[in-house]
């Protein structure tokens, strides 16, 4: 059996910190962005970690 391959969409999209935790982009900044605050853009430009509970889903996804 082949080995299995590492999701690239999803690779291209997260990033693993060096103590293994997975760090994701916000949603809701991409567009529609005038009727947001500028608070409120600010905030989304920032990276998020990915909750703990969709950590076992994801390792299953990028496994090399």
């Amino acid at each position: 059996m082949p080995k299995m391959k590492s999701k690239r969409g999803l690779m291209k999209r997260i990033k693993i910190t060096g103590t293994g935790k997975i760090i994701r982009g916000q949603a809701y900044c991409s567009h529609l962005a005038p009727h947001k605050t500028t608070k409120q853009k600010r905030h989304l430009m920032k990276s998020a970690q990915v909750h703990k509970t969709d950590y076992k889903r994801i390792k299953f996804l990028i496994i090399k």
